[in-house]
């Protein structure tokens, strides 16, 4: 996961909430006395709304994009229409805490310090119900059966659509551990309803309808002030008092920063249908972040083994279509797949994996060993008996053992690296530079051997079944194929990203790029397939 900063802006005051409108063009900002009408694209305010008499704490906007509400410390709430106009004010007897919309009935829920209240268009009245504690966060179930509110003495109450009380959850620590924020998982996919809490007894837990929590406790180390989902349920965002703002998987695993801020994040949001996550904070700032997921993975022969939800990888065999999926329950940053061995590096480890026998078919892996040490690379090979690192310039080969037998320091970067076979302990290694030095390298040698110099940078390398012949995919997307002996160039071909030649026929290869899977064999002329993806 990499996030790319999209924009920052700034305001006099606190920023205690925000909401999306559910096209995703605009955002509305609680900041202040005011509400903030701002453009998604660049935060660029359209318009500021007045109306409060003083600090606005909470928003939410209906699901069909036609109204939103805003809650004050002024103990009002104010509808308002999509196109800005206030229609309509009400009144609780405390200070306005936290207001949600029903997904399907657009029915509003505001909550107080005291009380809270159910509104709908075809409403005169708003039906209130006291409560013994202060709520501080609420949200409807999607199917809008359901509201749950999250409360001062550390207490959920899930109430049905008429403000009776269903199911009392109770967490430890009572008053000492508020519960701050709280959050239905929007996923279609999941069996039942599953509530992410978040208190400032600093955990995150997971709950279904009934009350029954999912899981254990995960520690969070700060006090949670807002969480959100991704709009499929995949991913949360969560930030606080450690003034910044994290990704978690959807089973609480943290999986890295999405950004730093200089003071507590009081307000985080994901842009409907993307990965664009918006947040407020207590100085003032409101910043968004684009949130980029690389892929990761790893193949060999008929193996292909991918990262999975950030946290599985899952290993297929492309003749048999069999899956088998291996649960890391950390973030998954690199996968390597060489013969019957599999190397996955977690933040802490790397950890192999070996079949438990030599058919081809089988697809029960165990763990052979662990490597305990953080690792900082850039490429990641399994061999036989060795874990390959690549940083940058530098390669290291150690045992699985963690020992350091071999290293190789390069004159450019190292852009490619492919284990291309040979005996256990003795595998060799083709390594691809960003100066267009092409070498082999192996793993018993400390000395490398300089195969090919071209003038541009090298995206990817294949080495034929003899050994006779090297395809090579440049920055130019361009592959050239070379007799190795003579270093003469014997073809080449425009648009490929990466090639491989066939393990059997040594005059055959593939190759791929534009949405084309080509095929070209001997002298003949290149075969297309058009490929998705």
């Amino acid at each position: 996961m990499r996030a790319n900063h999209s924009w920052t802006a700034s305001v006099r005051e606190r920023v205690y909430d925000l909401a999306f409108k559910p096209d995703g063009s605009q955002i509305i900002i609680a900041t202040g006395h005011r509400v903030l009408v701002c453009d998604a694209a660049d935060g660029a305010i359209i318009q500021p709304l007045k109306g409060h008499k003083d600090t606005v704490y909470c928003v939410a906007y209906a699901k069909d994009g036609k109204r939103f509400a805003s809650g004050s410390a002024d103990k009002s709430i104010i509808i308002w229409t999509s196109k800005l106009e206030g229609i309509l004010k009400y009144t609780h007897n405390d200070s306005i805490q936290c207001v949600a919309y029903n997904p399907v009935t657009h029915q509003l829920a505001s909550c107080s310090s005291g009380d809270f209240g159910l509104w709908s268009p075809e409403q005169k009245s708003v039906n209130k119900h006291k409560v013994s504690s202060k709520i501080t966060c609420c949200g409807w179930t999607n199917d809008g059966q359901y509201l749950a509110l999250g409360m001062m003495n550390g207490v959920v109450s899930i109430r049905n659509k008429n403000g009776e009380e269903k199911v009392k959850i109770e967490r430890p620590g009572g008053s000492s551990s508020p519960i701050w924020s709280i959050a239905w998982n929007p996923s279609k996919d999941e069996h039942s309803d599953i509530l992410a809490v978040a208190d400032w007894g600093q955990k995150l837990s997971f709950y279904q309808l009934s009350g029954k929590q999912i899981g254990k406790d995960r520690m969070l180390n700060y006090d949670p002030c807002c969480i959100s989902y991704f709009s499929k349920g995949e991913y949360i965002v969560m930030g606080g008092s450690d003034k910044q703002v994290s990704l978690y998987t959807k089973d609480g695993v943290r999986l890295g920063v999405v950004g730093e801020q200089t003071s507590w994040v009081w307000t985080c949001r994901v842009k409907p249908d993307s990965n664009l996550v918006v947040l407020g904070c207590q100085d003032g700032t409101i910043t968004c972040y684009q949130l980029n997921f690389s892929t990761v993975h790893g193949l060999y022969k008929d193996r292909y083994a991918y990262r999975d939800s950030m946290t599985d990888v899952i290993v297929q065999h492309l003749i048999t279509e069999q899956k088998v999926r291996i649960k890391c329950r950390e973030l998954v940053k690199k996968i390597a797949i060489y013969r019957n061995r599999l190397a996955i590096q977690l933040p802490e480890k790397i950890t192999i994996y070996e079949l438990y026998t030599d058919d081809s078919a089988d697809m029960r892996y165990r763990v052979k060993e662990k490597i305990c040490r953080k690792f900082e690379c850039n490429l990641l090979v399994v061999c036989s008996q060795h874990i390959i690192l690549c940083q940058e310039k530098r390669l290291q080969c150690l045992s699985f053992t963690s020992i350091k037998e071999k290293e190789w320091v390069m004159e450019s970067l190292i852009r490619y690296i492919k284990v291309i076979g040979g005996p256990p302990g003795r595998e060799g290694l083709l390594v691809g530079l960003k100066n267009g030095a092409i070498l082999e390298i192996f793993v018993d040698n400390p000395f490398p051997i300089t195969l090919l110099k071209l003038s541009t940078s090298v995206r990817c390398l294949d080495m034929s079944a003899s050994r006779n012949k090297l395809a090579v995919v440049d920055e130019h997307n361009s592959l050239m194929v070379y007799d190795i002996n003579s270093k003469d160039l014997l073809f080449q071909e425009p648009n490929a990203n990466s090639v491989a030649w066939n393990t059997q026929c040594e005059d055959m290869l593939c190759f791929s790029g534009n949405g084309y899977l080509n095929i070209k064999a001997s002298n003949f002329p290149v075969h297309q397939q058009k490929m998705q993806g």
